[in-house]
């Protein structure tokens, strides 16, 4: 739950964050003393990876913090990536993007669309239902058509 909506924000708020990249390391340094008024973070860090943190800092008291299912999914995204196995489950196809696949000597060809995915006259709501249609097992969709790696053995 947001506890703060970006229209009641304080503006100056917004303007300290579109003013982070102009900003130097003891200046991004006071701005995080005045605004979350709480130690520096540690002192042997990048101005780039600092300007990140702080950014998201800001955002945050604008926003609120990250949803519970949003953190967990980032740490299984981080588990996933250290683990060697697929990068992220975040895929998406804008439309008008195209698919092709080869399918038992096959050619298949798969249309994205604002609502999901054309493919052999039909209409589907995700690439799973299609890679379903094509083999007659269940599939990943995105994996069976190549959006994602497999998991390193």
């Amino acid at each position: 739950m947001r506890t703060q909506q970006i229209s009641e924000a304080d503006p100056t708020l917004l303007a300290d964050i579109e003013r982070l990249p102009d900003l130097n390391l003891s200046a991004m340094r006071e701005l995080w003393r005045q605004r979350l008024r709480q130690p520096y973070p540690p002192k042997l860090i990048s101005p780039a990876i600092f300007r990140v943190m702080l950014t998201y800092k800001l955002r945050e008291l604008i926003e609120g913090p990250l949803s519970g299912h949003a953190r967990r999914k980032l740490k299984a995204i981080e588990k996933a990536r250290q683990a060697g196995g697929i990068a992220g489950p975040f895929i998406h196809l804008l439309p008008g993007a195209v698919l092709r696949r080869e399918w038992n000597g096959q050619f298949h060809e798969v249309h994205a669309v604002d609502d999901g995915f054309r493919y052999d006259g039909a209409h589907y709501r995700s690439l799973s239902e299609v890679a379903r249609a094509i083999t007659g097992t269940q599939w990943s969709g995105p994996r069976f058509f190549g959006l994602v790696a497999r998991k390193k053995s």
